[in-house]
């Protein structure tokens, strides 16, 4: 088993403690265990201009792509990964943040529909759970299956130290992802992912080759195409009937307003 650990504090502090402690759970349930660190501040991941490549034409003409690449690749090798970022005044820090901008298209394009994913935030006082939300919402339009969240009040800006109800709770967070990467089993989608998944597949169609105003997308969706979600993932009949009236409102939306690009 291969976990990608993903460092989005500028430090290695609390969080960091907590992300070390989880491993070790884990790795009680199996030695094997592979964990491999990404840590943001070493990427050298220059801020996202908004330049709308990614969109347009993909994410290989980003102008970071060199980084964003070796970030998409440790996703892709991964049996599961642990985004770790500390609270910064409710939020992410900025340097996780950045990441997030970078992999924007994903919300648009989204591929880790079998990837599991545990969110982890530590703050002083309050809102580690806002970050950890915000991760796992993230994620979600990534594709993600699953992702558990882990939010811990530390009550301390360098010195942690988990009290027994929090090691309690790390064992337990650690136990229930360990299984539902192991298991492989997949849960059936919610109504959140199959919002943006129909109302794009369906909008593509006006930015295929040729149009327009051609983007990435209306070569990605072909793929998609007489789908309501990913194959593989469960979805009851009635979130079917629910793709599909997406997909026609998309159709209607697309025909009647086209999002257009400036043209560099």
């Amino acid at each position: 088993m291969r976990i990608l650990v993903i460092d989005g504090s500028p430090r290695k502090g609390n969080t960091w403690k907590v992300v070390r402690l989880i491993e070790k759970e884990m790795k009680r349930r199996n030695s094997n265990i592979k964990f491999h660190e990404l840590t943001l501040s070493d990427l050298k991941l220059p801020l996202c201009c908004g330049c709308s490549n990614c969109f347009r034409t993909g994410h290989k003409s980003c102008p970071h792509n060199k980084q964003v690449q070796m970030v998409l690749d440790e996703l892709e090798a991964c049996d599961g990964f642990i985004f770790a970022a500390s609270c910064y005044q409710g939020a992410l820090p900025a340097i996780s943040k950045n990441l997030t901008d970078h992999l924007a298209f994903l919300l648009h394009r989204p591929r880790y529909f079998k990837k599991k994913a545990l969110a982890i935030s530590t703050t002083g006082g309050v809102s580690a759970g806002c970050v950890t939300k915000s991760i796992a919402n993230t994620v979600a339009g990534w594709g993600v299956n699953h992702c558990a969240k882990l939010p811990i009040v530390a009550f301390s800006w360098n010195d942690y130290k988990p009290t027994k109800k929090q090691r309690r709770k790390i064992r337990k967070v650690a136990t229930e992802f360990y299984d539902e990467v192991a298991s492989r089993k997949l849960h059936p989608v919610k109504i959140g992912p199959m919002i943006p998944f129909n109302l794009f597949r369906a909008m593509s169609k006006d930015y295929m080759p040729g149009s327009e105003y051609p983007t990435e997308d209306g070569v990605f969706w072909q793929q998609y195409q007489g789908m309501v979600y990913a194959k593989g993932i469960p979805i009851p009949v009635y979130k079917r009937v629910f793709g599909w009236l997406l997909y026609w409102v998309g159709r209607q939306v697309s025909q009647k307003r086209i999002v257009s690009y400036k043209k560099n």
